[in-house]
């Protein structure tokens, strides 16, 4: 048999392809590259890779799509999946196949179906979820505590990036002080995963630092965020021990770390507006307890205030009834000596004069003793008034329900309360005579 030459062995090829496929395929592959050309007309390269994510490929076709069904096919695409046809995503396409005698083998893409590869991507977000929770990890950082005072955040984002700066622009215009640092990361391509998954263990070198850490990233193209589509990345925001707020893509878009993340938000701006409604709830907070403690010392300094006025009218009143008993009991001894005098004026005329003498010398003497007693008096009211006592650096202990305070009812732990000349002091017994031995 004389050899054949190269185009007759590509004629013969192609009759053989013409003969047995005559009839357009279904065919399931990866896109691993896609390429619109200026004429219209779409290059793809389909691929079939070899299982558990070796990398290596079983089997590789150039594609077409011509002008006249690519716009179709480009537009029915994007419209029931929300995203481009591009690298990385695994299609179920309709094709014929193809060989020329100089450019060989390829398919002729007639159609895509868009549900197939929604269900692809569906498939492998739930065996990421899946395999994260036989791993028990699934809810570990959900189940962290938010610090009720989020001020310090590690922010990992595309340093320039557009969603970036309009977070921190968020946070700068709420009036809040926060504390920010960006841990650059690539937001996009094949190296999402290990980028941020490297942002996050710098993060974790000083956790301590840091309330919680912030993973954004604005919107585009749905296929831009496949990158956050992966086991690793999922697992190790899963596992990070700080609470991770999420706000990648638009209000549409979700990823897998959404479902591990302790807080999802649907954008960078929602996700400050999160952190700013978290102050704002701490701020209302302080100020209700401000009010609170302010009413309760107008009602203390109300009750002392009283307290003391009852004190001091009590005492007043004391010295007024006093000194009224000691009036009467004088204007009635004046009485007596008055009607004694009257008496013996007709009869003992010589001794009124010495009497009279006499009497005014124990008039004298008697108010004098008297006058004496009420400046004692007053004196005694005077050392007793408690205001006195504390303005020398005495001080009055009561118990937390009034009563003044017996050191033999005490015991380790009660509140009490001091009061002082200039204010009042709250404080708790630590020791009492009895367990001091």
């Amino acid at each position: 048999m004389s050899p054949l030459k190269l185009s007759e062995l590509n004629r013969i090829v192609q009759n053989v392809l013409s003969l047995h496929f005559t009839d357009t395929l279904w065919v399931v592959a990866e896109i691993s590259d896609c390429r619109e050309a200026a004429n219209g007309h779409c290059y793809m390269e389909l691929v079939e890779k070899e299982e558990e994510r070796s990398g290596g490929f079983t089997a590789k076709a150039r594609a077409n799509v011509w002008r006249n069904v690519w716009q179709q096919v480009k537009c029915d695409f994007q419209r029931q999946t929300g995203r481009s046809l591009a690298t990385g995503l695994k299609i179920l396409a309709e094709v014929s196949v193809q060989f020329h005698e100089v450019y060989g083998y390829s398919l002729t893409i007639h159609d895509i179906d868009a549900t197939y590869t929604l269900g692809e991507q569906h498939k492998k977000r739930q065996h990421i979820l899946q395999q994260l929770e036989e791993d028990g990890v699934l809810t570990l950082n959900q189940e962290l505590v938010l610090p009720s005072l989020v001020q310090r955040i590690a922010v990992i984002s595309a340093e320039g990036a557009a969603g970036y700066g309009d977070f921190m622009h968020q946070l700068e215009e709420s009036g809040y002080r926060f504390q920010t640092q960006l841990f650059s990361a690539t937001m996009q391509g094949t190296k999402v995963a290990e980028s941020v998954i490297a942002a996050l263990d710098s993060i974790a070198t000083e956790f301590s630092l840091w309330d919680v850490v912030v993973i954004i990233r604005g919107g585009g193209a749905t296929s831009d965020l496949d990158g956050f589509e992966d086991y690793e990345l999922a697992a190790n925001v899963a596992q990070f021990p700080l609470p991770i707020i999420t706000g990648i893509g638009h209000e549409r878009d979700d990823t897998v770390i959404d479902f591990v993340a302790h807080t999802p938000c649907k954008s960078p701006t929602a996700v400050a507006a999160f952190l700013i409604e978290t102050m704002q709830d701490v701020h209302a907070g302080l100020n209700r307890l401000e009010e609170r403690l302010s009413q309760a010392a107008e009602e203390l300094l109300t009750s002392r205030k009283m307290h003391y006025e009852r004190l001091v009218h009590r005492y007043s009143s004391a010295a007024v009834n006093f000194v009224n008993r000691q009036q009467v009991v004088h204007h009635r001894l004046s009485q007596r000596i008055a009607q004694g005098v009257q008496e013996q004026l007709f009869t003992q005329n010589h001794s009124l004069q010495a009497l009279a003498t006499r009497l005014h010398s124990t008039t004298t003497q008697v108010l004098e003793r008297n006058q004496h007693k009420l400046s004692l008096f007053a004196k005694t009211l005077h050392w007793a008034d408690p205001q006195r006592t504390l303005a020398m650096g005495y001080s009055i202990t009561y118990t937390a329900d009034g009563k003044v305070v017996k050191v033999q009812e005490l015991l380790p732990g009660t509140p009490i309360r001091t009061v002082t000349a200039d204010g009042e002091v709250w404080s708790s017994v630590t020791e009492t005579p009895e367990n001091q031995h």
